[in-house]
């Protein structure tokens, strides 16, 4: 190469953290007949926001506001904060890669769940941190766990995230306050809340922007049925909010993003029934894998992971057969959690479709 990479960049595998689905057609020259392992929500956007991007279509020649100052003030209305307390970016995956940036140097210890959310451990990677980690608890990302880890071992960033993705469990307020309250000094917790519109009531603790050791991310990609156009959003301490400032591309954000994002928050209504069909949702996946033999895990996610009831191997082989079938899912990859498969809320047409082919995947797994 007439210009080498650097050191680290060398050392790093050319990966990335999930196929997409896209990916798996263009492999097999066929649409996938059910999309649902992605967690998107496939059951869209607002209407709201749809005409709101419509109408402002139009305008993309211009170059967004670089301050973001419209969807973050609409945001710290939204959640009783000041707009200097909140950061938007090109969805929570941009606001990990902005915060590790921030904190994370080759050498600097970095502590998470073993099987947790791996797009957060590409970006700890790509900056040359050192990633520790701690297995899962009855398929629970564990609290005490995870601060006892970053106290032995330093750490400068404790990832958590509640709801869990891949596992779709959660813990309480309660319980989260306890982890908050304990995190070690010199330690800052990074606690992803991307599926906290769907998580049961008194889930998430109330928002303290006056803790230094504490930032949250959310996003408008789940509930809200806006994964394509990647807008979320971090919550924090000024100080910590305003660092990001130094570092982020101040025209990530697009234009139609801030004019969706504003129109999402604006039409709440939609919000709550969206929530409603995932729960309606989860409930059928839930039936589907009973019937079939299969043990599905509660859930506070737009998914329902499903144990297969054997190891990673057998999962797979469930998997692949539903992928060969048209059926898009995932599945965790990391033992114990990779005897499982996710399957994302879907319509009814989905559903069908899962509920005619998951016998036939099981049917060839058992061959």
């Amino acid at each position: 190469m007439p210009f080498p990479f650097t050191p680290l960049v060398e050392t790093l595998p050319s990966s990335v953290p999930f196929v997409g689905p896209e990916a798996l057609e263009r492999r097999t020259g066929t649409k996938f007949r059910a999309r649902i392992g992605a967690n998107e929500s496939v059951f869209g956007p607002s209407p709201k926001v749809v005409a709101a991007m419509q109408a402002a279509a139009a305008e993309s020649w211009q170059y967004c506001d670089p301050e973001n100052h419209d969807i973050k003030a609409a945001l710290a209305a939204h959640l009783g904060v000041g707009p200097e307390n909140v950061m938007v970016g090109e969805g929570i995956d941009g606001l990990f890669g902005y915060a590790v940036r921030l904190f994370v140097e080759p050498g600097v210890t970095v502590a998470t769940s073993l099987g947790a959310y791996p797009t957060f451990n590409f970006h700890v990677h790509g900056f040359g941190g050192r990633l520790v980690t701690t297995p899962y608890v009855n398929d629970r990302e564990d609290p005490s766990s995870l601060l006892d880890l970053a106290q032995r071992e330093g750490a400068r960033l404790i990832y958590f995230a509640n709801p869990d993705n891949p596992m779709g469990s959660w813990w309480d307020a309660a319980a989260v306050q306890r982890m908050i309250d304990d995190i070690p000094d010199g330690a800052l917790l990074m606690l992803d809340e991307a599926y906290g519109e769907f998580a049961p009531e008194g889930t998430l603790p109330p928002l303290d922007v006056a803790n230094p050791k504490l930032l949250r991310f959310r996003t408008f990609s789940k509930a809200y049925g806006l994964a394509g156009m990647r807008l979320g959003y971090c919550v924090g301490h000024a100080d910590l909010i305003r660092a990001f400032d130094k570092i982020r591309n101040h025209f990530g954000v697009t234009k139609l993003g801030q004019v969706a994002g504003i129109a999402a928050l604006g039409d709440q209504e939609h919000l709550r029934s969206v929530v409603g069909k995932v729960a309606a949702a989860r409930e059928q996946i839930a039936a589907i894998a009973r019937k079939n033999g299969l043990a599905p895990l509660p859930s506070a996610t737009n998914f329902v992971t499903i144990d297969c009831g054997r190891d990673g191997d057998y999962a797979r082989r469930v998997l692949d057969a539903l992928v060969a079938a048209g059926v898009f899912v995932r599945m965790p990859g990391v033992a114990p959690l990779n005897r499982c498969i996710r399957v994302t809320a879907g319509t009814g047409d989905d559903l069908r479709i899962l509920a005619e082919e998951l016998p036939r995947a099981l049917a060839k797994a058992n061959a």
